[in-house]
């Protein structure tokens, strides 16, 4: 990233008022906003085509908003620490995956989309931080244990004849029991 004057910023450089940051750097910085609301989005759709209630938008408005507070974090302010803001990324992410968690009939459903939405956020701010290709793996590697995983589940518990869901509830339910 290039500020004012055509001085490299890098990490150790994090300090820059907001004002340095040439249009460029902030064009960057907006690079990583859509990287981060993509990749979210990609995470979402897998618990869309699942039909979680925390789905498509959900999961894109929680990476981009983890990716706005560690651009924010990292550039806004002089005397910050960048890592507290992502402590309290993953705090209030806790609680919102805490909202997604409902105890349903003497089960517990939510697990998997609410640890969903905490990687989605670990996705945001990988994107935020400008480390693209940790971001695309993330989310990639999420897809796969979100998908792949329930398939490869499904067929271990029908190879040992262990049931699929519970009585009365659809085998792909997001159950304790599917996590």
């Amino acid at each position: 990233m290039v500020a004012a004057g055509g001085r490299r910023v890098v990490a150790e450089d994090l300090t820059l008022p907001v004002e340095v940051l040439s249009p460029g750097a902030q064009l960057e910085l907006t690079v990583r906003l859509m990287v981060a609301l993509v990749l979210g989005g990609l995470i979402g759709w897998e618990r869309e085509l699942q039909r979680m209630p925390a789905g498509f938008r959900t999961h894109a408005l929680v990476a981009l908003g983890a990716a706005i507070f560690t651009i924010v974090g990292a550039f806004a302010f002089d005397d910050g620490d960048p890592s507290r803001v992502a402590a309290q990324i993953v705090s209030g992410i806790g609680f919102l995956g805490g909202g997604a968690i409902l105890h349903y009939g003497g089960t517990v459903r939510g697990l998997t989309t609410a640890a969903s939405l905490w990687a989605a956020a670990a996705v945001g701010m990988a994107s935020g931080a400008g480390l693209f290709v940790i971001a695309v793996a993330s989310a990639l590697l999420v897809i796969i244990a979100l998908e792949l995983f329930q398939r490869l589940e499904h067929v271990i518990k029908r190879q040992f004849n262990i049931p699929i869901g519970r009585a009365g509830a659809p085998a792909d339910d997001d159950t304790e029991e599917g996590d």
